[in-house]
């Protein structure tokens, strides 16, 4: 059944946990995006090894990859600078991207990456990770429209991770209070430091909505401050 991107963002939004969103992900990605490889990395957080995946290439290339290879990568760099999706048309014409070390040493000659597309993954103000893709010879670039539809599904996942990481960092209160999904996300984001402007930024979603749903969750915990709320929420911990 061919995938479509509708499709891909439900089953991330309704992934249960990263390495159920990760599998969605690849399953459906590859395809999605007319490549032959692809993948997802995720950054662990300090002292944990993060998350990568990779669908039709050797375990050698990660290691090509963060031994020459990122170093190379303009594609990369772009991605990092401005936290938006990029293929190699929009940094080499198509004679200088051929001769350019990170084709001419790997990524073209060894691996036959014709074309690369890497797209971000945001939490908190930086990148937490990205999603690559990869056609092989004889294959077309990747297109204006196919960074639109990464960009999409970037935010996506970026938003999911946030939610996930949030449901696992803050429990509800023992009054057993309900919030949201959307709610503890929030508070999750409030006890990271972020301001109203920022999780709006974070969320894709307008600060009125953060304001909104603030005031909701300071009526189900009885407070009148985000410190108290996030006093209350880190008090559940325990």
């Amino acid at each position: 059944m061919a995938h479509t991107l509708p499709q891909l963002i439900e089953k991330v939004t309704n992934a249960s946990s990263v390495n159920q969103l990760c599998g969605h992900y690849m399953d459906a990605a590859g395809e999605l995006f007319g490549s032959q490889h692809w993948g997802i990395y995720i950054h662990g957080k300090a002292g944990q090894r993060g998350t990568i995946h990779l669908q039709g290439l050797p375990d050698t290339f990660i290691d090509y990859y963060s031994q020459i290879g990122a170093a190379l990568d303009k594609v990369m760099e772009y991605v990092v600078s401005y936290h938006a999706p990029a293929h190699e048309q929009l940094i080499f014409t198509e004679e200088a991207w051929k001769q350019s070390e990170l084709y001419q040493i790997g990524c073209g000659k060894i691996y036959d990456h014709e074309h690369i597309m890497t797209g971000p993954i945001v939490g908190g103000g930086k990148l937490i990770g990205t999603v690559q893709f990869a056609r092989t010879s004889g294959n077309p670039a990747y297109s204006t429209q196919d960074l639109l539809q990464l960009s999409a599904i970037c935010a996506h996942i970026s938003t999911k991770l946030a939610l996930l990481q949030s449901e696992n960092e803050l429990l509800l209160p023992k009054s057993e209070i309900s919030l949201t999904a959307r709610e503890l996300q929030i508070a999750a984001l409030v006890g990271k430091g972020l301001t109203n402007a920022e999780i709006a930024s974070e969320l894709w979603i307008s600060q009125n909505t953060v304001k909104q749903t603030l005031k909701r969750i300071f009526r189900k915990l009885n407070v009148s401050a985000r410190a108290e709320m996030v006093a209350q929420l880190q008090l559940s911990k325990g």
